[in-house]
C-alpha cells in the first residue's frame, strides 16, 4: 500500500506506507532546493537512505546529471525505482539515474571504487544524509563518506535530523548552516579536506569556509 506524495511541482509520486520511511516533508524538500539552487545544475547527487527517493527526484527536476540512491528495503526500493523512473522520463535532457538495494553505511564503506564490483563509481559534490531520525547512522555515515572517498572537492553533505535532537559534527568537517523547520532540521557541511583525483592519486586540499 502507498500513499500520493507529491514533487513541489505537482506531479504526484508514490511514498511507502509503514514504519520504514518518513518521507521528506514538502517544506523542507523546498528549502533544501532553494539552498541548493546555485549547485544543482549538472550536480552529482548521493541520496542515502532514500526512501521513496522524493529527494532525488526534485534533484533530477532542478538539473541533476547524475543521481545516485540507496536504499536497505525491498519493497522502498521498488518505489524508489518507479518514481525516479517517472521523474527521469519527464525530463528533456540525459540523465543517470542507478537505485542501490543496500545497505547505506556497509555500501559507503565499501568505497568508491570497490562498490563498483571492480568499476570507479565516481565521487559526487551533493550528498543528502537522512536516515531514521532515532537512528545512530549520522556520523558512521559522514566517516565512511570520508573515508571511502566520495566526495568531490567542492562538495557539500546536508544531513536531515530531528529538531528535537543535537547532531554535533567531526572536527572533519566545516559547519556552514543549520536551520530548522517544525520537526525537522538541516544541518549543512563540507569536508575540510578532499583525497584524490579522478585517476584515484592520493591529494590533500583544503575548503575554506565561505
Amino acid at each position: 500500500m502507498t500513499n500520493s506524495l507529491r514533487l513541489s511541482g505537482g506531479r504526484r509520486l508514490q511514498s511507502p506506507k509503514g514504519k520504514n520511511t518518513r518521507p521528506t516533508t514538502g517544506r523542507v524538500r523546498e528549502a533544501v532546493m532553494n539552498i541548493l539552487c546555485d549547485r544543482l545544475k549538472d550536480c552529482h547527487w548521493l541520496d542515502l537512505f532514500s526512501g521513496s527517493g522524493v529527494m532525488s527526484c526534485e534533484a533530477l527536476r532542478r538539473g541533476a546529471k547524475r543521481v545516485v540512491a540507496v536504499e536497505l528495503h525491498p519493497k522502498t526500493v521498488q518505489i524508489c525505482r518507479e518514481n525516479l523512473s517517472l521523474t527521469k522520463s519527464s525530463l528533456n535532457k540525459a540523465v543517470t539515474v542507478q537505485i542501490i538495494n543496500q545497505d547505506a553505511l556497509k555500501w559507503l564503506k565499501q568505497g568508491c571504487k570497490s562498490a563498483g564490483r571492480g568499476q570507479f563509481v565516481g565521487r559526487f559534490n551533493l550528498v543528502y544524509v537522512d536516515p531514521p531520525y532515532n537512528s545512530n547512522l549520522y556520523l558512521p555515515s559522514l566517516n565512511a563518506l570520508l573515508l571511502g572517498n566520495w566526495l568531490s572537492k567542492d562538495s557539500l553533505v546536508v544531513c536531515e535530523y530531528s529538531a528535537y535532537k543535537t547532531l554535533e559534527i567531526p572536527q572533519e568537517w566545516i559547519e556552514y548552516d543549520r536551520r530548522s523547520y517544525g520537526q525537522s532540521s538541516l544541518l549543512l557541511i563540507s569536508p575540510r579536506e578532499v583525497h584524490c583525483d579522478d585517476t584515484g592519486s592520493m591529494q590533500q586540499q583544503t575548503n575554506q569556509a565561505k
